[in-house]
């Protein structure tokens, strides 16, 4: 059966290409935000207006002056009045306040209409030489030009529309009650075609609009209205299109420059990482180091948790391959046993006398008990690896120990107990100190004999509780003490020992940060554990 091809590898880009790009579009956002929020279109259409203002009441002015000299006594009270109150300041600045995002754009101003009145005959008088003024300042200025009388009538005009009506222009309405005035209104001719840098006249969509008031004191002689085409952001840019593209290539390159040295100093750890990665899956030992360049806090702590964690994988392998050469070593003295007790009595059960019989009987029944016993113990050696405690268990010594005691005296054997005048707590789970406490008194009880006296005696040491198991049995020899928690270790087998007790012990007490040590220089063998210590007393536990 042939196994599937596995699929295609999905394409991910390079950690060095993404930072590049984030690099990158991190630069442009703040010129992607001024071109969205036509920041600098308001800036070119508030520039426009500007100057036409500047240049509106320049003409107004002019307008003024030639009226005034222009008109018969009386003529002036003959106009209508403004409904803009005079102000008192002597300083009165139009400032510009022309913005795309905020103001309305007006559709295409209407052509002018045939007035209803007669032109004010002051103003058609003067207007004459002051179109000729208009146009030649047009020529430098481009601005389309207006100057029409109290009624909106046009007597001077850079087009062709003198003696039409503009009062309907609401720009234009406005100025003639006083308020000068800027609108926006949307270009009704078509952008001129050529190339950006040969067109004079400007390729925006949009054209403004002022219009100024022509004031004598309360009296309105007229208005000035000045239009013209803002400069486009693409005419605009296209002018520095050379800065512009130094501009591009400066940020290229700082983004290149970031994108390198965010990956020299990320991306490079992480595929120095992600080899030594690639070596430990391949079997290979002692194959992470610590990271060649560890240039922020986050790459080290990366370099020493990845140190940390192969050491706890290989620690782990062995501890798995030492464990399954034990168990199987363990497991292969009863199995063979009871395969050759097995044999023997196939082959001679009939002729086989009873008493060899029932010999062989209880040998096999003895093998499987011990089978029995070495497969509980590597349970209870299972969980107690699996331990893993939360940080808040407690356990009062005061009340987990005299309830043991008490069992194990009830057995016949004899417990001498050494307690403290304080009550002291553990940090560590209830249920697992009274197993400890059991294996222990198990231990003496199997090794130093039914006549042996166990002591046990607890105290406080700092931020640890101390613990003491000890026996006046004949000990341990000396060649054996270094010996005594290894798994499998043991020198009772044939009482029913199997080298699992202390082992399990030494596993439970570790996941509480706890240790257990043999004493040296005791009569008999005498074991200390030492536990981190509970500030707060808890309420008592049964064993």
């Amino acid at each position: 059966m042939t196994e599937p091809a596995p699929a295609a590898r999905r394409w991910r880009p390079r950690l060095r290409t993404v930072l590049l790009a984030a690099n990158l579009a991190l630069l442009a956002l703040p010129l992607a935000g001024i071109w969205f929020l036509r920041v600098y279109e308001s800036a070119l259409v508030r520039q426009t207006e500007s100057e036409l203002i500047g240049q509106a009441v320049l003409i107004a002015a002019q307008f003024r002056g030639e009226w005034l000299a222009a008109a018969p006594p009386g003529a002036l009270a003959g106009l209508p009045q403004t409904e803009r109150p005079a102000g008192p300041e002597r300083w009165q600045p139009i400032p510009a306040s022309l913005d795309l995002a905020d103001d309305p754009i007006l559709p295409p101003a209407p052509q002018p209409a045939t007035p209803a009145d007669v032109p004010d005959p002051v103003a058609a008088r003067i207007g004459g030489p002051l179109r000729t003024v208009l146009l030649r300042a047009q020529r430098h200025s481009l601005a389309g030009m207006h100057i029409v009388d109290a009624h909106g009538i046009v007597v001077a005009s850079t087009y062709e529309d003198d003696g039409r009506s503009l009062a309907a222009l609401e720009e234009v309405s406005k100025a003639l009650k006083g308020y000068p005035m800027s609108v926006m209104r949307q270009r009704a001719t078509d952008p001129y075609p050529g190339p950006i840098d040969w067109s004079i006249s400007r390729v925006a969509d949009v054209r403004v609009h002022v219009a100024m008031p022509v004031l004598e004191g309360d009296r309105v002689l007229g208005a000035v209205l000045l239009r013209r085409t803002p400069r486009n952001v693409v005419n605009a840019l296209w002018g520095k299109r050379y800065h512009l593209l130094g501009l591009g290539v400066l940020l290229l390159l700082a983004g290149g420059a970031l994108a390198a040295f965010t990956a020299l100093t990320v991306s490079r750890p992480i595929r120095s990482a992600v080899e030594q990665a690639r070596r430990v899956a391949a079997g290979e030992r002692d194959a992470v180091k610590p990271l060649p360049h560890r240039y922020t806090r986050e790459v080290a702590e990366l370099s020493a948790s990845l140190s940390t964690m192969a050491r706890t994988l290989e620690h782990r392998a062995d501890y798995i391959r030492d464990f399954a050469a034990e168990i199987g070593h363990e497991f292969k003295t009863p199995l063979a046993s009871m395969h050759g007790t097995v044999e023997l009595l196939r082959e001679d059960m009939a002729s086989m006398q009873p008493a060899d019989r029932q010999r062989f009987l209880d040998n096999l029944a003895g093998d499987i008990a011990r089978l029995e016993r070495l497969t509980r113990r590597l349970l209870d050696l299972a969980r107690a690896d699996a331990l893993r405690p939360t940080g808040e268990e407690r356990a009062a010594l005061h009340a987990i120990i005299p309830t043991l005691v008490e069992r194990y005296r009830e057995t016949g054997m004899t417990i001498a107990v050494e307690a403290p005048a304080q009550e002291i707590t553990a940090r560590a789970d209830a249920d697992s100190l009274a197993a400890v406490i059991v294996n222990l008194l198990d231990n003496v009880r199997l090794h130093a004999g039914p006549a042996a006296t166990a002591r046990l005696a607890w105290h406080a040491e700092g931020s640890s509780v101390v613990l003491t198991v000890s026996d006046d049995g004949p000990g341990i020899s000396a060649g054996n003490r270094d010996r005594v928690f290894d798994r499998f270790f043991t020198t009772a087998r044939d009482a029913g020992g199997t080298g699992l007790g202390l082992p399990i012990v030494r596993s439970q007490l570790a996941a509480f940060g706890g240790t257990i040590r043999l004493i040296h220089g005791h009569a008999g063998a005498t074991f200390e554990i030492a536990l981190p210590r509970a500030e707060e007393p808890v309420a008592a536990h049964g064993g």
